[in-house]
């Protein structure tokens, strides 16, 4: 049930027997031999998914976050944290004065914590509302299938190799990354973090076989429908 696909009346109609809507958000930024949109693909696809599932209006992917760490990368896009929380704001805003009052925001991409740290603000502001922040690929099942499956893995590793995130005609490299010290990495510059990492995986093997992607996939769909489904009081 998406946004892109209905017209105003319609979404009118829908308001009339539920307020619930789903909202996801990514980011634009090096994912190695990944799209670059990888984060905004896979929060999209399970938007989608969950949405038809629950007979939610799904609106589309906001595909810009915060992503200073990987501007060394060609095709990286980031925000400044208050354009981005100022975004976030004016689009709930907007969702909220259409007439939807339990928002369900996906987010695919780590760096965009500052926004949900936002959200309790937000909400203090509007008491009628509320929005719950899920960190799809993280959350407490859907992680605990990724250790079950793999538990070496990171950023533009297999753990975001999905069919839908693969370039057609770009091979992947055998084999697997050392493990990145995180906090070592934190306190680099852009330049160096690209030095740092080369072609941009920060650990582990570049690709597990789909049937297991697949099950990870079917975890976090599932989990993510429940949250949508439940526990709004």
């Amino acid at each position: 049930m998406l946004i892109s696909e209905m017209n105003w009346m319609q979404v009118e109609q829908f308001l009339a027997k539920d307020d619930r809507c789903i909202l996801p958000a990514g980011s634009t930024e090096q994912h190695a031999y990944l799209s670059l949109c990888v984060d905004a693909i896979l929060a999209a696809r399970l938007a989608r998914e969950v949405g038809a599932r629950a007979n939610v209006p799904v609106f589309p992917v906001i595909p810009y976050g915060l992503a200073q760490q990987w501007t060394a990368f060609p095709g990286t896009v980031t925000l400044r944290v208050e354009t981005y929380l100022a975004l976030i704001r004016d689009a709930l805003d907007s969702i909220r004065r259409a007439g939807f009052r339990r928002i369900l925001l996906i987010n695919g991409h780590g760096g965009n914590a500052p926004a949900q740290g936002m959200l309790r603000e937000w909400m203090m502001d509007n008491p009628d509302s509320t929005v719950k922040w899920h960190n799809w690929y993280n959350a407490p099942r859907t992680w605990q299938k990724v250790l079950e499956t793999d538990p070496v893995g990171s950023h533009a590793s297999w753990m975001e190799n999905y069919p839908w995130t693969r370039l057609a005609g770009v091979s992947l490299p055998k084999g697997a990354k050392a493990q990145t010290d995180l906090n070592h990495l934190a306190l680099m510059t852009p330049q160096k973090t690209r030095e740092q990492l080369d072609d941009g995986n920060m650990g582990g093997r570049y690709q597990r076989p789909d049937a297991e992607m697949l099950a990870i996939w079917q975890v976090a769909l599932d989990e993510t429908l429940a949250l949508l489904e439940g526990g709004w009081s």
